[in-house]
């Protein structure tokens, strides 16, 4: 059973930080439910033993993870030895970026784009050739004469898969367009697969190895999104391609983040062998709080207009409708309404709001009730013209 825990007062950095306190925040993208009980478990006996040391990462560690992506997802062929063990998935980026492109290089990512794709990119000195996506009736969808365009001005196509913040899961024929295009123009793919696990009824996440046309990738994984144990530092990389592993295997150590924490290794083994059926409820309960999100602005905020969602926790909201870009519409709903959503422009665009779907459902029926006052005091306000 999916279960809620109050987390103020836990060091919460969703819950506790300074901007945070006294509000509901359905922002940071982690999750307010307890761990599935095996990896409870499984981290109380590891508890017992009393030492915590530098950690070996063992067999039975990448036995679970392959067996779960090849039973879950049809993905074959992960193994020890290719893959790479690190600390999370946006350190993993970042080494990846360092290992494959020089100074000046371009990264191609959709926009909009996890706000972090941004800072790894700058952060190496490389330079951001940003594909935007179009919105089609509350859907997105690739805009395939600008993403090939795209391609020919870089070296690195960083895909998101599936897509946060819009909540696309990408179709297994629009992935092999992605990989023929990358293949045509020799780019290196990092593919991004921290929220595969989330997926809402009739749609299925496609790992990128089953569609690659060649051997120029990695995928980053990680049990940390959805079994929510992100701050127990544990991901991997696949790396197909030996010169590609060992490149980026030194990047991993020059970065310093090649240690993993031994209880992350523990909680990752147990989430895959034996929590599959907490995921499945886990997944009702999200698509349950999309469903009731949706039927709420509907009904009562008819002025905009919530993405058609495939996956994911989170819930990507238009508000053109209402006059005021997002960061002054978040301004006002944490001033006036105690409630904290993403503003857009960190996203790398403007007029929408992230909402973060990963909580009980009376938190939410809380915050979109003072979402709607506020958006009633804007929406009946007169016109200054």
């Amino acid at each position: 059973m999916i279960e809620y825990v109050n987390r103020s007062g836990s060091n919460c950095y969703k819950w506790d930080s300074e901007c945070a306190r006294g509000k509901l925040p359905l922002w940071v993208a982690d999750m307010d439910f307890k761990v599935a009980p095996a990896i409870i478990e499984a981290l109380e006996q590891r508890v017992q033993h009393g030492v915590f040391g530098y950690n070996i990462v063992s067999d039975e560690y990448f036995e679970a993870v392959g067996r779960w992506f090849e039973r879950r997802h049809s993905w074959s062929g992960i193994t020890k030895a290719n893959s790479i063990p690190t600390i999370g998935v946006v350190p993993a980026i970042s080494a990846v970026l360092r290992a494959m492109t020089s100074k000046g290089d371009g990264v191609v990512t959709f926009l909009p784009a996890y706000n972090c794709f941004f800072s790894s990119i700058k952060n190496l000195d490389c330079e951001l050739k940003s594909s935007e996506l179009r919105c089609v009736d509350n859907h997105y969808e690739i805009d395939w004469d600008d993403f090939s365009e795209k391609a020919k001005q870089a070296k690195i196509f960083l895909l998101c898969n599936p897509h946060n913040p819009t909540g696309r899961i990408w179709r297994k024929e629009e992935l092999e367009k992605l990989a023929d295009i990358c293949h045509e123009n020799n780019l290196f793919v990092i593919s991004d697969e921290i929220h595969c696990e989330f997926e809402f009824p009739n749609y299925r996440y496609t790992p990128f190895s089953l569609v690659a046309k060649d051997d120029n990738y990695c995928v980053c994984t990680s049990a940390s999104k959805a079994f929510n144990i992100a701050g127990l530092q544990c991901a991997n990389i696949f790396v197909p391609n030996k010169n590609n592993y060992n490149s980026i295997e030194k990047a991993i150590n020059i970065h310093e983040v090649c240690d993993l924490n031994p209880l992350g290794v523990v909680a990752t083994i147990a989430a895959y062998n034996k929590s599959e059926n907490w995921i499945n409820e886990l997944n009702e309960y999200v698509y349950g709080n999309y469903c009731f999100l949706r039927d709420f602005l509907t009904i009562n905020m008819p002025l905009l207009r919530l993405t058609r969602a495939e996956g994911t926790y989170l819930a990507w909201i238009d508000i053109k409708g209402l006059g005021l870009n997002s960061e002054e519409l978040c301004s006002q709903l944490a001033i006036k309404q105690n409630v904290l959503f993403n503003p857009s422009q960190m996203y790398g665009c403007e007029d929408y709001i992230r909402i973060n779907l990963a909580t009980s459902r009376s938190i939410i029926e809380k915050a979109m009730s003072g979402f709607m006052r506020l958006y009633h005091e804007i929406s009946t306000k007169p016109s200054e013209d």
